[in-house]
Formats: structure tokens, C-alpha cells, sequence
């Protein structure tokens, strides 16, 4: 299988090495307006395949991604000062109408995984520019958010993160919602389990969590200046659920013709993915103050994308 990363910067690169760790493709190709950092990070990484695997590792043009399964789509520009939140979602959103258009001209099979924040907005405007079917453009939404909120139970419950099921829903961003109601651990609910084990799910801890989870990636922020490791290798696991049909659930970001009252807005449930993207969407249960919060982050998503204009509003 071949896979594109469009943007190599630290979430792109970071992305495709992590893809090419992954041991599932067979061709990697590295694209970048800044032709010179595109040609760094493929060397870079493929100095690494000897130890980790068989994969070609090339930069490139768009012509390059031909035949590609999946692209990977980490292009976008950072704020100027003074320049609002809108403004440089309008750049973005003018950025990636080159990108895609572009990425389709060559690849136009492919499945689109948009990795550019904010991610649920950048999601529905590569989903209106590019036309396609929007089961096959994939945003990585609240997979990490979600890798956060197990990771901060099973550190409370002394377990893997890997026996808890719990799921962040909504925007990638202040409005998400933690769903506490239906999180389970070693197919119990998670309440149940906590006060076997001695630790149960007090106030405290939960807004201690919920705190952990929301801050989390502006701690990072704060230390070195942009989040990468993380991000990328949520990427790397959506794209090895694709490339292996695993049909497995993730929490992230598509098109979504209804939720909670709000029509076409993109933001992260919990989906199954296999060989062609989202194959289908879940609801887990969930109490009337989650259901009212998650409505809440929908709407303000889909304010935010409506107000970009008519030419990438959904």
C-alpha cells in the first residue's frame, strides 16, 4: 500500500515515520511546499527503515502520490499576531483547496486523514472542496483526547489503558465532551470496577481527570512549543486500521448528517473503520447533561464552519 503525507513538519514528518515504523505500507511519499525539508525528513526516515522494517521512503510532487491508498494531510499555516481565529481558518481553507485539489488529480481513490487544526473544521472543508464520498475524509478528531482519558483512568485504576473503553466525543477542542456514563474497564462499568478495586470515581478525581485531559495538550505546548508524538501516532493507527480492514471503533472526526440536533457538521463519534473509512457510526449511551454538551459542541462547530462562508461551509 502507498500512503502521502502532504506537510512534513513536525506533526507530518513525525506522522510518516510513525507510518513507516508501522511495518503495514509499502511506499511512503513526503510532500511539502518547502521541497528541501520534504527531501530532509524522507532521508531522515529512511536512514531509519534498515532498523524497523521494508518500506520506500521518498519525497516527491503530487504526481508522486499515483496509486496512493491513503493521504495523509498535515499542510496549514500558524496564526500571525493579531490575526483572528477565522482569518486563519480562511487561509487554511485556501491553502487546502490547492492541497486536495491537487492530491485528487493523482490519487483519486485515496482516503483523506486530515491532521490540521482545528481539525473538525479543516475536516468538513476538505470534505466540501474535495466532493468525494464522506465516509472516505477522516479527521483524527478526539483520538487522542480519547487516548488521554483512558490513560488517566488506567493510571487511577492501576490497569493498562488498553482495558479501558472510554470515549471523548465532539470537537477536538474546549467543547469536548468525556463520557463518563458508559466507560467500562474489564467488561465492567468503569464505577463498578473502580470501587473493587479500591479506588473509586470520586468528584475529585473525575475533575482532576477531566482537567488532565482538556489541559493536557497545552501543557505540552507550554514545554516545547507544539504536540506531535502523540497526534502521529494516532495517525499511524488509523491508517493501519484501513490498510489491515481491521474494522476497528476510533473517535474520530466526518461528516455527520445528524447529531444531537445539529444537521452536517463534523466532529468525533465513536466509528468503525475498515478498508473504504468509516464504515458505520456509533452512539454509546449517554446521560442528558453529556447528550446537552455534545449538542452544545456540535453547534459551535458548525457556527465556526458556516461562518467561514458559503465556500466551505457544509
Amino acid at each position: 500500500m502507498k500512503v502521502g503525507v502532504v506537510g512534513t513538519g513536525m506533526v507530518g514528518s513525525t506522522a510518516a515515520y510513525a507510518i513507516a515504523a508501522s511495518g503495514v505500507v509499502s511506499s511512503l511519499v513526503l510532500i511539502d511546499h518547502d521541497s528541501e525539508l520534504a527531501r530532509a525528513q524522507a532521508a531522515d526516515i529512511a536512514d531509519a527503515v534498515p532498523f524497523i522494517g521494508a518500506v520506500s521512503v521518498q519525497d516527491g510532487d503530487y504526481a508522486d502520490l499515483n496509486g496512493a491508498a491513503i493521504v495523509v494531510v498535515a499542510a496549514g499555516v500558524a496564526q500571525r499576531p493579531g490575526e483572528s481565529r477565522l482569518e486563519l481558518l480562511g487561509r487554511n481553507a485556501g491553502i487546502f483547496a490547492d492541497v486536495i485539489a491537487e492530491v485528487l488529480a493523482f490519487a483519486p481513490d485515496a482516503i483523506l486523514l486530515v491532521a490540521t487544526n482545528p481539525v473538525d473544521i479543516m475536516t468538513a472543508v476538505s470534505t466540501k472542496l474535495s466532493g468525494i464520498d464522506p465516509a472516505r475524509v477522516i479527521g483524527t478528531g478526539t483520538i487522542l483526547d480519547t487516548a488521554r482519558f483512558r490513560k488517566n483512568l488506567g493510571r487511577h485504576l492501576g490497569v493498562s489503558p488498553q482495558s479501558v473503553h472510554a470515549h471523548v466525543l465532539g470537537e477536538h477542542g474546549d467543547s469536548e465532551v468525556l463520557v463518563w456514563s458508559s466507560a467500562e474497564c474489564g467488561a465492567m462499568p468503569l464505577d463498578s470496577f473502580a470501587r473493587q478495586r479500591g479506588c473509586p470515581l470520586t468528584d475529585t478525581l473525575r475533575s482532576e481527570v477531566d482537567e488532565n485531559v482538556r489541559q493536557a495538550a497545552q501543557r505540552i505546548i507550554a514545554g516545547k512549543g507544539a504536540t506531535w508524538f502523540g497526534v502521529a501516532a494516532g495517525l499511524a493507527r488509523i491508517v493501519r486500521v484501513i490498510a489491515l480492514d481491521q474494522h476497528e471503533v476510533l473517535t474520530v472526526s466526518c461528516m455527520t448528517t445528524e447529531v444531537a440536533g445539529v444537521r452536517n457538521v463534523c466532529l468525533s463519534l465513536p466509528r468503525i473503520i475498515g478498508a473504504g473509512g468509516v464504515e458505520d457510526t456509533l452512539m454509546p449511551g449517554m446521560t442528558r447533561a453529556e447528550l446537552e454538551a455534545l449538542s452544545a459542541s456540535a453547534q459551535l462547530i458548525k457556527q465556526t464552519t458556516d461562518a467561514l462562508g458559503e465556500t466551505y461551509s457544509t
